[in-house]
């Protein structure tokens, strides 16, 4: 399983919108030149996030995004499910696993269904505030 760059700028997207949260929008100009994601592709995922009712938009000059809910609110597993989808290694184990004639004598489908299990296990319980109080420490580690 790969996580694409949709689901990985998601994540950099959601953390950055913690981040730079001052109680005002942020801009998503803003978050793509610290991100170093074009714009045009972080409209497509907000949108996503926006349906979701994960992120508030706020229209005008001054106008950006915020979070609608607190960063602890939020898990890894939250974001990207939403924009990978299931996060199962194979299509008969999971969320959305489809039936399969074979599983009765199929040995390997234990393999899959443990690696599911595990990603599942570290995805859903990270928080945006852990990644927040991660990148504090990263950037504590690079002060002079």
């Amino acid at each position: 399983m790969k996580i694409s760059t949709k689901g990985r700028y998601a994540l950099r997207l959601m953390l950055d919108l913690a981040t730079y949260n001052t109680g005002g929008p942020v801009s998503l100009k803003d978050v793509a030149k610290r991100q170093e994601i074009s714009d045009k592709y972080l409209e497509q995922i907000i949108s996503v996030l926006n349906k979701a009712g994960y992120v508030r938009s706020i229209r005008g000059a001054q106008g950006g995004y915020l979070l609608k809910k607190e960063p602890s609110e939020y898990t890894v597993g939250m974001i990207l499910r939403l924009t990978e989808g299931d996060l199962a290694p194979v299509s008969c184990v999971g969320e959305e696993k489809e039936e399969c004639g074979r599983r009765g004598q199929c040995v390997t489908v234990r393999i899959w269904e443990q690696i599911y299990e595990a990603v599942s296990n570290v995805v859903d319980n990270i928080t945006l505030a852990d990644l927040l109080e991660w990148q504090t420490e990263l950037s504590d580690q690079y002060s002079i």
